[in-house]
């Protein structure tokens, strides 16, 4: 991971052929499907539901930006590992470092922009204080 970016969540994500073309490569836009998927898990190990956010909080996140490059092709069968890092905390919004990988080879990279948005109006909103300390904790570890 880059300078700036926290410690590695994981999760491991198994390629269905759902998940591939013709050719057993993982279809593009399912890497950022993975990547959803480890920032759902990463927020629920930091004790944060997004349901219960969205309820109680009355907050979602969204993805506001994202920049992706890919390296090489996943495959039709294959155990990967989509990570999640912190890269940036502003206050209404986080800035992530994502990458699926096979092993240690990184398949694809990401950085994803994630709006802190107000449920009813979809307008940018802080995030919650309490929220943001363990956003803070976790870049910092």
């Amino acid at each position: 991971m880059p300078e700036g970016a926290a410690a590695d969540f994981s999760i491991p994500v198994r390629v269905y052929y759902e998940d591939t073309d013709t050719a057993g490569v993982v279809y593009y836009a399912n890497y950022l499907r993975f990547m959803e998927r480890a920032r759902t898990e990463w927020l629920r190990a930091l004790g944060f539901e997004q349901d219960k956010l969205s309820r109680e909080e009355r907050i979602i996140f969204a993805v506001r930006a994202i920049k992706v490059d890919f390296f090489k092709p996943g495959h039709f069968n294959e155990l990967l590992e989509a990570s999640v890092g912190v890269r940036r905390i502003g206050g209404a919004s986080v800035t992530f470092l994502q990458q699926i990988r096979r092993d240690t080879t990184t398949l694809c990279q990401a950085e994803v922009k994630v709006a802190c948005l107000d449920v009813q109006s979809f307008a940018p909103r802080a995030i919650p204080g309490h929220i943001m300390s363990q956003l803070h904790e976790v870049k910092l570890s």
